[in-house]
């Protein structure tokens, strides 16, 4: 199934090269009997680098790359000649890619756009030839610096994903389909919960030729922050959506209720999700008549703008469609202002 193959995370061993030894070279011409140091500086270790693609979406190529090493630096030459540097090895990544220590978990770098390249374990120093040594008194220095040795790092690499809006919701709350319905991405759906086992992007088009990509994120259970459910493993790709639109079904048995657990949920695992934009959507209201959907309105959470939708009929979608791209328009509006 083309699902398995999204990976978003890997870890592996990064190398980096040693850098080269400088020489300690004297210079040797017929008629020059003394013609003093000349050695050259070794070349400095290849780099391990990250490269941002934005043709890429998933972290699978490097899934089976357990070690990466870069080349060793060359050493330094006489004639003031310098060593080559060590090969460089780039890993091309998908934006919104995130590298940390394994050990620590620090992060090191972030990949957020096209061509950007961040330099993930550095090559060692070349050492400096014995012409760097040489002084009044000591003419003839017989001695050169090593290279500094590479480094070796166990780094992990997560995916978060890029997206305009994050669907928020309970296992079976209608996200899939909801994102099949507005754009040309097909899910997995089916009436049981956890159909979502990875994260889904759909392009949805707009008015005019415009059009917003919306992530569909595997279902969150209350708990999700402890890891419960399918828990922290997705959870991080909401941190890079602009806006967060809340998915409760209609046939839930408290709509204000649900929708406070999730944005409990989202507090836990990262209090800055809090400050996003968020928007509601009750989820297959062609259950209802407009009776009951009256009734349902004066139950719903505050100071949050909400609609009643159906993926299967249609019903509210369009409205759904303004209401995000009016949010979003605020909102890089805001971010000009910055």
């Amino acid at each position: 199934m083309a699902q398995s193959n999204f990976i978003d995370y890997v870890k592996f061993c990064s190398r980096s090269g040693a850098g080269g030894a400088g020489s300690a070279h004297f210079r040797r011409e017929k008629f020059v009997p003394k013609g003093g140091p000349d050695g050259g500086d070794g070349g400095r270790g290849g780099h391990i680098i990250l490269r941002g693609n934005a043709q890429l979406w998933t972290l699978l190529h490097l899934k089976y790359k357990k070690h990466v090493i870069a080349g060793n630096g060359k050493p330094g030459e006489g004639g003031k000649r310098t060593g080559a540097d060590g090969e460089d090895i780039i890993l091309e990544v998908p934006l919104g890619t995130v590298a940390r220590v394994a050990e620590t978990g620090d992060k090191l770098l972030e990949i957020t756009e096209d061509g950007q390249e961040a330099i993930l374990t550095p090559g060692g120093r070349g050492g400096l030839g014995n012409d760097h040594f040489k002084s009044s008194t000591n003419q003839a220095p017989r001695h050169a610096q090593p290279g500094e040795p590479g480094q070796e790092v166990w780094i992990i690499l997560e995916l978060k994903l890029l997206a305009d809006v994050g669907l928020v919701g309970f296992p079976n709350a209608g996200k899939s389909t909801l994102l099949s319905a507005v754009s040309a991405a097909r899910p997995e759906i089916a009436d049981y919960p956890f159909t979502t086992l990875v994260p889904n992007l759909g392009v949805v088009g707009y008015r005019d030729f415009k059009s917003f990509v919306m992530a569909d994120i595997p279902g969150i259970i209350e708990g999700a922050a402890e890891g419960k459910g399918l828990g922290l493993r997705f959870l991080r790709h909401i941190e890079r959506n602009s806006i967060l639109l809340f998915l409760v079904p209609a046939d839930a048995d408290n709509v204000a209720e649900e929708y406070q657990v999730l944005l409990k949920e989202l507090g836990k695992y990262n209090p800055e999700l809090l400050d996003k934009d968020r928007l509601l959507a009750v989820s297959k209201a062609d259950m209802l008549d407009q009776e009951l959907i009256e009734e349902m309105k004066a139950e719903l959470p505050q100071g949050i703008p909400a609609l009643f939708i159906s993926s299967v009929t249609g019903k509210g979608i369009d409205s759904l469609k303004d209401l995000i791209w009016e949010t979003l328009t605020r909102y890089d509006q805001a971010l000009e202002d910055e």
